[in-house]
């Protein structure tokens, strides 16, 4: 990992490397290299050797790195050691390609015929190494390198000349870029810089699809329709006096867990792997990202920190390594595994999962509900959520299997994660079929918490749900979660602060009733150790109170569960934490939503 690491810091200081020498073979790269440099007006014996070798080594650098680039896509996609020393070796050479190039440019451009977009290609093949080495690693500090790359793209106009050749496949290129470009802003919550790509974008694809007569056209625009859907799914905005649009961070701040008390007995686990699951029919998603499975990687990291304020100093390579803060966990990101994905995955987390540690999966996924009745009660006889069967499949929410003699296959039931129970699990699930997973049983005694979110939602209230789910907003957003079920749908900075910092009191409250409970059960304070774990169940008591709470939410199917159970009356339906709930109302203007006297309605 650290020599790793030190080549992306040479990466992003534009540290000086030494060109390795091209094996003597490799000669049909030279000679092309050749051809372009007779083709500009010389005869190949006049060319100086200095210039001669330049160029041969910039096409064997540029070579070797594409090489290097198209072997990323045969390792595996699970296990976290086999990758390290591929991406390693691939960092290095571009690396050394990227300085080449900067200390001849004006021997490139004058013997080689080495174009702007070119240059640009290998600054797009940077960034998406920076992008994959997040996705491998879940370190959102390479999203900053990503972005970093790619805005110099941008800002130089490196493709700006691509539309002038007839080349459709160039063009293909430049707007691939731009909806790579749009995930990582994405990701970092740039949203001002997206909505400018986007527009870009769309002149991109307009001018391409009028040049050119091609079949992609309407992929391209369906392109356009999700990530204008993707930036509209939050139900809530936050607004300057001026009205533009405040941008929230949902991801874990130093503030942002409640602390632990002094002397407070919790676990010693920590979150180390998450499966984020997401086969939602007809939710919004971008690139492969749903916007469930978006706001809960974000629940599951910290603020971005960048790279390079990182950086190995002379002398300092031991101590640089050494993170000054928790990594964020490891995370699988599955849209629409099959059942045979989801299990390859999730053997490999539980394979590599250290000692002390916390394997979370979280399903966002259509029900699957038995039909008939079962003489039995096991753990394959309520259902459970629904896994990708490559057919088509029917649209609603609930899925039923054809013949009543057999258990759906396309199907992750509870029973099939009894063999995971070995080693510490914490499951969320938001699902019409939910509380399948409330059937559980604890076989060997690990620590095991599964939160549950409602099956159904108030008729009363606003279907959001191709916007994504409400419970998995209350994980990821909590004060808006609540704004919205409060009939809210802007608010003012100022005002939205004040009640971030209330929220931040009731959130160390919940901590407390937590940690005081006497009748808890143990696996609860085993996970409150975590920052991440510790917020989320802070979070679900919070989402399962205002639900209680409200006057909408009247079924027992409209609020939240858990395995174990939660008491009620020292959680959920606390009165105290029922009196923070209806300050925050009446701070916000809406306290006639709420019961007032919840005790008795029960």
């Amino acid at each position: 990992m650290g020599e790793t690491r030190y080549h992306l810091i040479c990466l992003v200081c534009r540290l000086t490397g030494t060109v390795e020498k091209p094996p003597r073979k490799r000669k049909s790269r030279t000679e092309f290299a050749l051809k372009e440099i007779m083709s500009s007006g010389g005869a190949e014996d006049d060319i100086p050797q200095g210039e001669r070798k330049t160029v041969t080594d910039f096409c064997y650098l540029l070579d070797k790195s594409k090489q290097l680039f198209n072997g990323l896509r045969d390792l595996p996609q699970y296990g976290q050691k086999q990758w390290q020393s591929y991406f390693g070796r691939t960092f290095d050479v571009y690396t050394k390609l990227w300085k080449f190039q900067q200390q001849h440019r004006q021997v490139l451009d004058n013997r080689y015929g080495l174009k702007r977009w070119q240059i640009g290609e290998i600054a797009s093949k940077i960034g998406q190494l920076y992008y994959h080495y997040y996705l491998r690693t879940s370190e959102t500090s390479y999203l900053n390198e990503a972005f970093s790359f790619y805005s110099a793209i941008r800002q130089r106009s490196y493709y700006s000349q691509v539309n002038k050749e007839d080349r459709p496949e160039l063009v293909v290129k430049k707007l691939r870029y731009y909806a790579r470009f749009i995930v990582v802003c994405l990701l970092l919550n740039k949203m001002d810089v997206v909505k400018d790509l986007v527009k870009e974008l769309s002149d991109e694809i307009e001018d391409y699809t009028h040049r050119f007569n091609t079949e992609d056209q309407v992929e391209w625009n369906l392109v356009l329709q999700e990530v204008a859907a993707f930036i509209e799914a939050d139900p809530v905005m936050v607004l300057n006096d001026d009205n533009t649009i405040v941008i929230t961070s949902n991801r874990l701040a130093e503030t942002g867990a409640p602390l632990l008390e002094q002397g407070m007995i919790v676990g010693q686990l920590s979150l180390a792997d998450a499966l984020i699951i997401g086969n939602c029919n007809n939710q919004v998603k971008f690139s492969e990202l749903t916007v469930d499975m978006f706001r809960m990687l974000q629940a599951l990291e910290r603020e971005p920190m960048n790279l390079a304020s990182q950086m190995n100093k002379p002398g300092m390579q031991e101590s640089a390594d050494k993170p000054t803060r928790r990594e964020n966990p490891h995370k699988y990101l599955l849209y629409k595994p099959t059942f045979s994905q989801l299990y390859t995955f999730l053997a490999a987390s539980f394979k590599e999962l250290p000692a002390n540690s916390v394997l979370l999966i979280y399903l966002s996924a259509t029900g699957v509900f038995p039909t008939g009745r079962s003489d039995s009660e096991g753990p394959y006889d309520f259902g459970g959520v629904l896994t990708n069967s490559n057919r088509d499949i029917i649209n609603g929410d609930a899925i039923h299997k054809r013949n009543q003699s057999h258990k759906e296959m396309h199907c992750l039931h509870p029973g099939d994660l009894y063999p995971f129970t070995r080693k510490p699990l914490f499951i969320i699930v938001d699902s019409s079929n939910s509380v399948a997973y409330k059937n559980f049983t604890n076989l060997f005694g690990q620590p095991l918490v599964c939160l549950l979110s409602p099956t159904a939602y108030p008729k009363a209230l606003q279907d959001q749900s191709q916007r994504g789910s409400l419970f998995t907003l209350f994980l990821n957003n909590p004060l808006m979660a609540f704004l919205f079920v409060s009939g809210l749908s802007s608010m003012r900075r100022g005002l939205w602060e004040k009640c971030q910092e209330y929220l931040r009191k009731i959130n160390r409250d919940i901590a407390q009733l937590l940690t005081h409970s006497r009748s808890i059960d143990q696996a609860f304070l085993q996970f409150f150790g975590d920052e991440f774990l510790r917020l989320l169940l802070t979070r679900f008591i919070f989402c399962s109170a205002t639900m209680r709470m409200h006057k909408i939410f009247r079924e027992t199917r409209n609020y939240p569960e858990s395995y174990p159970q939660l008491p009620r009356d020292e959680t959920v339906e606390n009165p105290h934490l029922q009196k923070h709930i209806l300050e925050l109302a009446s701070i916000l203007d809406v306290r006639n939503v709420f019961l007032e006297n919840t005790i008795d309605d029960y």
